[in-house]
């Protein structure tokens, strides 16, 4: 009897989850709390729909590492968590190739029209009339140097592991959630240090749409490095099935690459003419 129950392929059937219905209704109430606050109303509505987001986060993502230890990820359901988490990094670079795409329409006129909503908006020149704009040698490079070596220290955690080293493991993602919270407190500071605002100009506004998500990236990519930190000291991984942390590694590549484009792009070349601010 327990042999025609017993699973004849190598997928595994999840069992029936509360979890996205109840994440779904708190991404709702955390969608319109937020459309509230845009309107003007206090931000407390934001607490239930985020503390909800969280809890449902922190349980669905529980139940999917004790199904891991359970012996439900076979090789092919770990492929398929793979082609998931490729498929979700390709629409985070659709997502920064539309800022990208904002600030170079608003910077580079193609047509008469262009032209003119230019001269209307920035005065004719980029970065716009009065715009100081950061020193991309200064903060900009250290912070450049602290991500790419970031990503060195998660590639080092990595090798750690395959080659069953849990010293080397943990050493190498303690040193990169450091780096990691070093870089954050550095954008931090200079955008306490910014000479423009938000809603100064177009310039200010494409510049922190870009960078401000990049920063929410890594925040939430420091979470996820955290979170693998607890369970690599805990014994979770191993050689052969950690793909928890391949995924969380894969996303900290995904923020380096991402970070050297808007370095270069909105950093150096996007403000290649403008008047440097000395923070």
């Amino acid at each position: 009897m327990a042999e025609a129950h017993a699973s004849k392929h190598p997928y595994h059937l999840v069992d029936p989850s509360p979890w996205p219905v109840i994440g779904a209704i708190f991404a709702f109430i955390l969608a319109i709390a937020l459309i509230g606050v845009m309107h003007g109303y206090s931000t407390l509505w934001l607490i239930p729909g985020a503390l909800g987001v969280a809890y449902t986060m922190i349980v669905w993502w529980r139940d999917v590492v004790k199904e891991a230890h359970g012996g439900f990820h076979t090789p092919v359901v770990q492929l398929h968590l793979r082609y998931g988490m490729m498929l979700f990094i390709a629409s985070e670079v659709m997502f920064f190739v539309a800022w990208f795409w904002a600030f170079f329409d608003a910077s580079i006129a193609t047509d008469a029209a262009n032209e003119f909503a230019r001269a209307e908006a920035t005065g004719g020149i980029w970065p716009p009339e009065g715009t100081e704009v950061f020193d991309p040698w200064h903060l900009p490079l250290i912070n450049t140097l602290i991500l790419l070596t970031s990503g060195t220290t998660v590639t080092w955690a990595h090798h750690a592991l395959v080659h069953d080293d849990r010293r080397g493991l943990i050493m190498g993602l303690v040193a990169t959630i450091v780096l990691g919270l070093i870089f954050t407190s550095v954008q931090i500071y200079e955008y306490a240090h910014a000479a423009f605002s938000f809603g100064g100009n177009i310039y200010g506004s494409t510049f922190f749409m870009a960078t401000g998500f990049h920063g929410f990236h890594v925040i939430v990519g420091t979470i996820f490095l955290i979170v693998c930190l607890i369970r690599a000291v805990q014994g979770h991984f191993t050689p052969k099935q950690h793909f928890g942390f391949e995924a969380a590694a894969w996303y900290w590549h995904f923020v380096d690459v991402v970070w050297l484009f808007l370095f270069f792009c909105i950093y150096v070349w996007g403000g290649w003419n403008g008047v440097i601010h000395h923070t």
